[in-house]
C-alpha cells in the first residue's frame, strides 16, 4: 500500500481530514495503527464510538488488507455493471435499420440485435448475408452515431455492393451460357 493509500485510509477510519492523516503518519514512521494512537493523544480523532486499539500489528494490518480488498472487488463489480448499463441504454437508443429499395423494412434496437447475434449467430448471420443478394442495405442510425459508426455504415454499404456484383456476374454468366446452347 503507497502512502497515498495509507492516508486515505487514514483519513476514512478516523475522520480526520487529509492533511492530519497525513501529518499522523509522517509523524508515526507511515505505519497506521501508531498514526491511530497519535490523533487519539493528540484529541484529533472525532469517532462517534468507544475506539480500542492493539498492540497486534499484523492482525490489524490483515483485517485492514482483507477489507481493500473486499471493497475494491466490489467497487469495481459495481462500476462494471454502470458500464454495462450504459452500454445497454446507448444500445437501447440506437437501431439497426434493413431497407430495400430506399424503404425501411425493420428496425431494431442494437442491444436486440447482439443479443440475437450471440444466441443465434448461425440463424442471424445467413439471413443477413442472404439479404444482401435481396438488394436489402444495412446501417445504423441514432443519436449516438458518430462519424466511427458512418464508417461502419460505408463498410456495410461495401458489402451490399459486393453482393450486388456477385449477382450480376452470376446472372450475365447464366445469360451467356444460354445464348451459346
Amino acid at each position: 500500500m503507497d502512502n497515498f493509500e495509507k492516508v486515505e485510509k487514514l483519513r476514512e477510519h478516523a475522520n480526520v481530514s487529509y492533511e492530519e492523516a497525513k501529518k499522523a503518519l509522517e509523524n508515526s514512521n507511515w505505519d497506521i495503527l501508531d498514526a491511530m494512537i497519535y490523533l487519539e493523544q493528540n484529541g484529533k480523532v472525532r469517532a462517534a464510538g468507544q475506539t480500542s486499539y492493539t498492540t497486534q500489528t499484523e492482525k490489524v494490518t490483515i483485517e485492514i488488507e482483507e477489507k481493500e480488498n473486499k471493497t475494491s472487488a466490489w467497487e469495481q463489480l459495481k462500476r462494471f455493471g454502470r458500464w454495462c448499463l450504459k452500454w445497454i441504454e446507448k444500445g437501447n437508443n440506437n437501431s439497426f435499420c434493413v431497407e430495400q429499395e430506399k424503404r425501411e423494412v425493420f428496425r431494431i434496437p442494437i442491444t436486440l440485435l447482439v443479443v440475437l447475434m450471440f444466441f443465434a449467430f448461425w440463424v442471424v448471420v445467413p439471413l443477413l448475408i442472404a439479404g444482401l443478394f435481396f438488394e436489402m442495405r444495412y446501417h445504423f442510425v441514432g443519436p449516438d452515431i458518430r462519424s466511427v459508426d458512418i464508417d461502419l455504415n460505408k463498410a456495410m454499404d461495401g458489402a451490399a455492393e459486393a453482393a450486388e456484383s456477385i449477382k450480376n456476374e452470376f446472372t450475365n454468366a447464366s445469360s451467356s451460357k444460354e445464348e451459346t446452347k
